[in-house]
């Protein structure tokens, strides 16, 4: 799996979504989650639904926006309006951190990865469990191995040098990857761990 993490927008929306595009597009991204704190990533998502199949882009609206297209459709026209439909799925690869003080937790080959907008909220505990403490909260991205674990950033999008990581366990030991909001690979760090038990929390 190749997991994306995007950093926070700072108020930069445009730059966001183009690190947005890049993870999905370039670095392939299977899944990215958004470590800011600020509901970001949720506009440029309905923005993008909202270009590709018009307005109310959820997925509850489906079949009404089905009834209202296809009812007396030409087959090319049910082919494109399927075709938009499978882009918006496509944009389920997005996630972002729950609001406030909450955290995230995904397993990556084995490997807990806890997911936080702050570190300063960690504690002893999220620390002990986790083989990479992953954050938003930073003036610039960092890769570093302290004891045991990894801390990783990818700095917010509105500075230079970062804005994204891309975490690849397809090899052994996992890579980080961190790209800029141009889609240059700036650095690529092996991840060695131990590996953990199995379990997914969110909240």
């Amino acid at each position: 799996m190749r997991l994306g993490i995007l950093g926070p927008a700072n108020g930069d929306v445009i730059g966001l979504a183009r690190a947005a595009q890049i993870l999905l597009d370039e670095a392939h991204a299977e899944r990215v989650i958004y470590v800011g704190d600020d509901g970001a990533l949720e506009q440029v998502v309905v923005s993008w639904a909202s270009e590709i199949v018009g307005a109310n882009p959820t997925g509850e609206a489906l079949f009404k926006r089905a009834a209202a297209r296809c009812a007396r459709a030409l087959p090319d026209e049910i082919d494109q309006f399927v075709e938009g439909e499978r882009a918006r799925l496509r944009l389920e690869v997005f996630v972002s951190l729950p609001s406030g003080h909450s955290r995230t937790i995904e397993i990556l080959d084995g490997r807990v990865v806890l997911f936080v907008y702050d570190k300063a909220m960690l504690d002893e505990e999220d620390i002990f469990s986790a083989s990479f403490l992953i954050y938003g909260k930073s003036d610039s991205p960092l890769i570093r191995k302290i004891g045991p674990r990894w801390f990783l950033s990818p700095g917010p999008v509105d500075q230079p040098g970062g804005g994204a990581i891309v975490l690849d366990d397809s090899v052994d030991p996992i890579a980080a990857t961190l790209y800029d909001t141009d889609g240059l690979a700036i650095r690529t760090e092996v991840l060695a761990t131990a590996r953990a038990a199995k379990m997914s929390v969110q909240g």
